[in-house]
């Protein structure tokens, strides 16, 4: 296949570097700042520099972008797409994305599956992308938008054979529910916790928990808002729920009750030991 990939950042580089040099896919990429395009090309991660009308020769399009840049530029380019084209786009987030690209390849004749790779690091850029970063990831797929199961296939082969050990299929709905809680929840919490009166104090005081817990903290503001900001309702009830169990640890503290503290504990270890092997 010859691949359009718009979008050379962590995720898309990546899925770039991957796909060159894991499969025999020719690779076109692009990228606003034409000298990540460059970059990518010097790395060998893709085979040309494309403009967005050459979207026209390719038989997939994967869109790398944030979420409005991504709807923003499929509205303006959809025009070339071909007839049979796969799009995939890798944004956070599903329903709003979903939605905006299903009708924007209506009638068209293109195949519009959503897609998220579970797979990151806490560094974005094309600098920082690496060839192996999706090595046993899930890729979520919310195909619901597509009738093609031979579109879907091919698809979750491509993805297979560039590393990702898992295919999951969801909705965008219940996809945006529960990457509320895995995933975005997380990012809060870690943000959070960096706001702590010693967290510019932990030299000499900290090991792999406080590293764990604070690892996410290191985030790009931009792109987190934006995701926040369009699953507001999903991370609004997790954060409450999530404040809601905090204040049962709290009370417990506060009244001296040893046992409500102990059956806290004892209930969070049992449903991590539970959650491991799902």
């Amino acid at each position: 296949m010859k691949i359009f990939i718009c979008g050379l950042g962590l995720i898309g580089g990546s899925l770039a570097r991957a796909i060159t040099f894991y499969t025999s896919h020719t690779v076109i990429g692009y990228n606003r700042t034409r000298s990540v395009s460059e970059e990518a090309l010097e790395a060998g991660a893709i085979a040309s520099i494309g403009k967005p009308s050459d979207v026209a020769d390719c038989d997939l399009i994967i869109m790398g972008l944030y979420p409005t840049a991504t709807i923003d530029f499929v509205k303006e380019n959809i025009k070339y797409f071909k007839k049979g084209a796969i799009l995939v786009d890798t944004c956070g987030i599903k329903t709003e994305v979903c939605t905006a690209l299903g009708e924007l390849v209506k009638g068209t004749g293109v195949h519009f599956i959503g897609g998220h790779p579970m797979a990151g690091i806490e560094h974005s850029g094309f600098a920082h992308s690496f060839a192996s970063l999706f090595d046993g990831a899930s890729m979520i797929l919310c195909p619901e938008y597509c009738n093609s199961q031979e579109a879907i296939d091919t698809v979750s082969t491509l993805f297979k054979e560039i590393g990702f050990g898992r295919i999951t299929i969801s909705t965008a709905a219940h996809h945006d529910k529960v990457i509320a809680f895995t995933s975005q929840l997380a990012h809060v919490v870690s943000s959070a916790y960096v706001h702590g009166q010693y967290a510019t104090e932990h030299k000499g005081f900290s090991a792999g928990s406080f590293k764990d817990m604070t690892r996410v903290a290191r985030l790009n503001a931009d792109m987190w808002t934006e995701l926040f900001f369009e699953n507001t309702e999903n991370l609004s009830e997790v954060i409450g729920e999530l404040i809601g169990n905090l204040s049962k640890f709290k009370a417990a503290l506060d009244n001296g009750d040893r046992e409500a503290m102990h059956t806290l504990l004892s209930e969070g270890n049992d449903r991590k030991i539970r959650s491991e092997k799902l």
